[in-house]
């Protein structure tokens, strides 16, 4: 299985190299054109991820309700669809 960047690289190499559109790389690769304008965001709650992550390792037996509580307690705003 091949990354979508790796696809990306070949659909740009085969524009130059061959002088062909977008379109007909992709359909030389069997790669989506949608596909080729994706580009990946970064996660904005990544502190918040890893604190969760840190309080369900410490305390194991404690559910995503309870995590959710203490996660309220410490000051951050989090949804409860978050925890």
């Amino acid at each position: 299985m091949v990354r979508p960047a790796a696809h990306r690289e070949v659909a740009g190499h085969l524009q130059v190299a061959y002088g062909i559109s977008e379109r007909r790389a992709c359909l030389a690769t069997s790669f989506g054109c949608s596909s080729q304008h994706y580009r990946k965001r970064s996660d904005p709650q990544v502190a918040l991820r890893m604190r969760l992550k840190e309080l369900a390792a410490a305390r194991v037996r404690y559910g995503y309700r309870r995590l959710h509580i203490l996660l309220r307690r410490k000051g951050w705003e989090v949804n409860h669809h978050m925890a």
